[in-house]
């Protein structure tokens, strides 16, 4: 059983996608063991409360720096013995070390079909207001592995989604997470703790 150790910043929608994945028993071989957020208080942490899921907070505000920040995220990781990091809305983009550490241990799942609309500063509502911009038919979501590159590392699974004209960036958003994110969030989490992924060449392949 592979302990699954997720990153939030905010709300937690995607991290409700993977407890309510495990409650149902689509993740196999692994389990949340821990969540750890960016910033108190945030609702994400309510959701942990009520499943009974330990939880830590290491704010970002409280370090000088992303170094810093990072070899704080990194101590907890180890000390958590994580098997797999699920980046889950965190909004901090770590150091390399931690990727270093971790390589082909972490995974982020992007709101568009990458590689469009994504890299540094495309995130949240942005990445909708960019493709609704650019008058796209179809969008959707990837859940990719996390390398120093942001949005770069080698994809596991992508589901498309469509955009329809009276799209608004909040709609699209919605349609993005409900019939991409959460469910090929947690598809990806399984096929790792199964054992299932293999990364050849920066491409993934599913065994």
């Amino acid at each position: 059983m592979k302990n699954i150790v997720v990153l939030v910043s905010g709300g937690g929608t995607n991290l409700q996608a993977l407890i309510d994945a495990q409650d149902s028993g689509i993740i196999k071989d692994g389990r949340i063991t821990c969540v750890i957020s960016s910033k108190p208080g945030v609702y994400a942490l309510e959701r942990t409360k009520k499943h009974n899921i330990r939880s830590r907070v290491i704010a970002r505000k409280e370090y000088s720096d992303v170094v810093e920040y990072s070899k704080a995220i990194l101590n907890a990781l180890n000390e958590e013995k994580a098997d797999l990091v699920v980046y889950a809305g965190f909004m901090t983009i770590l150091d390399e070390l931690v990727v270093k550490a971790y390589p082909n241990r972490m995974m982020n799942v992007h709101p568009a079909l990458i590689p469009s609309f994504c890299g540094k500063g495309y995130y949240g509502l942005r990445v909708h207001e960019e493709a609704l911009k650019k008058g796209v038919k179809l969008t959707g979501a990837t859940v990719h592995f996390v390398t120093e590159v942001c949005d770069g590392g080698p994809i596991i699974l992508q589901k498309a989604v469509e955009v329809l004209d009276d799209d608004t960036p909040e709609i699209l958003q919605k349609r993005v997470m409900e019939q991409a994110e959460w469910k090929i969030l947690p598809q990806a989490v399984s096929l790792f703790c199964e054992d299932r992924l293999e990364v050849r060449d920066d491409r993934v392949y599913i065994k």
